[in-house]
């Protein structure tokens, strides 16, 4: 398999409910924060401003992304939980990752990670069987996601973007 630096894991494919899955993906939300925050040890300001990948953000931009994203997946579950489908408002990640914010310190967007799923985990944690079934409308992809399917994506999408810095370390060796 030829090495595909834009989806270090795979992209995300959904899973059918299962107890099991729920509590590997419940686990993901959990600890991102510390995962992320590992990755990111010891690295000097010039290896984060590298990209992780040609083209691609950099290890900076990415650990942004990741706090911009999951402030929105907090909005969408609770919007999802509270109201019966309701459309859920998309973002430009790209533009929202060349803001000027995404030039502050990491280890601002890593505390700000640390309380948002210390929520988010909770919050998801309490959930009854039946509402993972509760949906929303995303209207830029034209469809409605369950929360179950919503919790998958963005266990996913913190593992993804974990990979993009440690897969970069241990190409660049650092």
């Amino acid at each position: 398999m030829p090495d595909d630096r834009r989806y270090p894991i795979g992209k995300y494919e959904p899973q059918p409910f299962s107890a099991a899955t729920k509590k590997q993906w419940l686990a993901d939300i959990k600890y991102l924060p510390r995962l992320l925050e590992n990755a990111l040890l010891n690295l000097d300001e010039a290896q984060l401003y590298t990209p992780y990948r040609d083209g691609g953000w950099t290890v900076q931009q990415v650990v942004h992304h990741v706090a911009d994203s999951h402030i929105n997946a907090y909005c969408r579950f609770k919007l999802g939980i509270t109201e019966d489908n309701p459309v859920i408002r998309p973002y430009d990640e790209k533009n929202w990752a060349e803001l000027h914010d995404t030039n502050l310190p990491v280890n601002l967007s890593i505390t700000l990670l640390h309380a948002l799923h210390a929520r988010l985990y909770d919050l998801l944690s309490s959930l009854e069987e039946s509402a993972w079934e509760r949906t929303v409308m995303h209207p830029e992809h034209n469809r409605e996601m369950t929360l179950w399917y919503l919790l998958g994506s963005y266990a996913w999408h913190g593992r993804h973007h974990v990979a993009h810095i440690t897969s970069l370390r241990n190409r660049m060796k650092w």
